[in-house]
């Protein structure tokens, strides 16, 4: 019964857009553009179970500012949980992405240090044909669309050494808008046709 209570299996959609240019330096390993990094990361799940709570369709939200390398980690983060969920589906989410339940997705939690919020609020998310939208409100509004190779498929970015969405590839793009608006936490910026990621992501735990 201890294991069930540890287990979870997502399939989704990943977005992502920082104040890089494109491609961004992080997923190499290299310092971010200017120092430092504005960014925000979407889980899109279109298809999971959390400890056996169905949390298909939901998405999951972290907005963040890297203050260095991003290996090095100490992340600051306000994480925003899709309004469609019931408490019991959000807590669920939450877990999972906060590391609580180990697994891939941990690997990446553990680089945020300081999470200044959690909040519930309608997130509405959109990808068709590798164009990508996401909003949150007046919080959060971006746009994005993959660079393509000379057969139109997304160009892939595969084997870099960091990723939000470990074990899949991921596809370069530029966001010709990504603005936040947090000012409480000192989290507001606005960056134009800035880098970009997107992805597919399979986890299981």
């Amino acid at each position: 019964m201890a294991t069930a209570t540890k287990t979870y299996k997502l399939e989704g959609q990943i977005l992502e857009a920082c104040s890089c240019n494109a491609p961004c330096p992080c997923w190499i390993g290299d310092d971010p553009d200017g120092g430092a990094c504005d960014s925000f990361v979407a889980y899109h799940v279109e298809k999971g179970e959390i400890l056996g709570i169905d949390v298909s369709g939901l998405t999951l939200v972290k907005i963040v500012y890297i203050p260095g390398n991003v290996l090095a980690g100490n992340w600051r983060a306000v994480v925003y949980v899709d309004a469609k969920g019931t408490p019991e589906q959000q807590q669920a989410l939450i877990k999972v992405f906060n590391g609580e339940l180990e697994g891939a997705i941990a690997d990446v939690a553990k680089l945020v240090s300081d999470v200044l919020d959690v909040r519930i609020a309608p997130i509405e998310y959109d990808i068709q044909e590798g164009r990508g939208t996401i909003k949150i409100g007046d919080v959060l509004v971006s746009e994005m669309e993959p660079y393509r190779g000379p057969d139109g498929k997304p160009t892939k970015m595969i084997d870099s050494i960091f990723s939000t969405i470990p074990g899949s590839p991921a596809y370069i793009a530029k966001a010709s808008v990504h603005r936040v608006n947090i000012p409480e936490f000192n989290l507001t910026w606005e960056y134009n046709g800035r880098n970009a990621i997107q992805g597919l992501f399979q986890f299981e735990e």
